[in-house]
């Protein structure tokens, strides 16, 4: 999506990509706990950046082939180094427009990808058309506006500082899937029959304020593209805000911040 960088997935693990590590694990077991019948033997991973999804998969699925879509180059190279044997394997792929034939596989799932799409409903129906009757659809978002603690911290700062921040506060929390219980009836709109939905809260933890900012200025995501493009003075205006916002009148050190994603998953009609 415009506003969102990814070049360099190195920078995107310091920034986000430990953090989709910690969720795709919960997320997997509760994707899985919605199979009806047989055990998927052929995933997708759609938007699945470095691969965290696609590996936590793998690993509570022996006998499957699971497939990794995602059109940043430098993400799909980094999850190809990490896969381990064949069963994985990673595409470049728009997820708007995917290259796969109709009903070719009996599971799909995204993880924290729809929201920084220009048209997440073009890609919830692409899912829908690539999975076999009766397979397993599932998605998770980021509670951008009440669950994303570390975003929050970082975008009403911004907003309190200049109108670009505000503008940037506005873009991400009115991400359309990103409210409760629109992710479930966005699958309901797609096809999907017995959907569940769930929230799924894991922890950010930072060893200190520069543990929580420095990743951001290798410009990766949507908050490291919006840090990037600010000039060096307001830069350094906004780390001195956020400074005192992550310290909160304490020494600088550990914090731990809750995340929240909204999960769903249904069965393909």
């Amino acid at each position: 999506m415009p506003g969102y960088a990814a070049t360099d997935a190195a920078a995107y693990e310091r920034a986000m990509g430990r953090w989709s590590r910690r969720l795709a694990d919960p997320f997997a077991d509760f994707l899985l706990a919605g199979h009806d019948g047989a055990r998927p033997r052929r995933l997708l991973d759609l938007g699945c950046g470095t691969g965290a999804l696609a590996r936590a998969l793998a690993a509570r699925l022996p006998d499957a082939e699971i497939v990794g879509a995602d059109i940043a180059e430098p993400f799909l190279a980094a999850a190809r180094a990490e896969a381990a044997g064949a069963r994985i394997r990673f595409e470049r792929a728009d997820a708007q427009s995917l290259p796969f034939a109709s009903a070719e596989f009996d599971a799909a799932a995204s993880m924290l990808v729809l929201n920084f799409l220009p048209e997440p409903e073009r890609a919830l129906a692409e899912m829908h058309r690539v999975l076999a009757p009766g397979g397993l659809v599932g998605a998770a978002v980021w509670d951008f506006r009440g669950g994303l603690t570390m975003m929050r911290v970082f975008a009403d700062t911004a907003a309190a500082l200049d109108p670009e921040g505000e503008t940037f506060r506005a873009a991400q929390f009115a991400a359309p899937l990103a409210a409760p219980g629109a992710l479930a009836d966005a699958l309901r709109r797609h096809g999907a029959r017995h959907v569940a939905a769930t929230e799924i809260t894991i922890r950010m933890e930072f060893a200190c304020f520069d543990d929580y900012f420095s990743p951001w200025l290798a410009g990766q995501g949507v908050i490291g593209a919006y840090v990037a493009a600010l000039p060096a003075t307001r830069r350094a205006r906004l780390a001195d805000a956020l400074r005192r916002a992550y310290l909160a009148g304490g020494p600088d050190g550990p914090r731990s911040f809750a995340a929240t994603a909204f999960a769903a998953r249904g069965i393909r009609s």
